[in-house]
């Protein structure tokens, strides 16, 4: 099986992501390490590039912090 790896850092974290072949697309999903959740969303491109980068906008929002409000 092909697998293409990408290393990201967000947010001073690095992450390494694993992308494998599903029929006609890609799935992208973090590498499972010591302490890590078994489980956690895939995101599938056309492209190994593709699903990689769709995997690496998510994590980008979800370190994102919320401005709080001055209301």
């Amino acid at each position: 099986m092909t697998v293409h790896s990408f290393e990201e850092t967000i947010a001073g974290r690095s992450y390494q992501i694993e992308v494998t072949p599903v029929s006609n697309r890609w799935r992208a999903q973090l590498k499972r390490g010591p302490g890590m959740p078994t489980a956690m969303m895939p995101f599938y491109g056309p492209t190994p590039d593709e699903a990689a980068r769709l995997l690496t906008q998510w994590l980008v929002l979800a370190h994102r912090r919320q401005v709080p409000s001055t209301n």
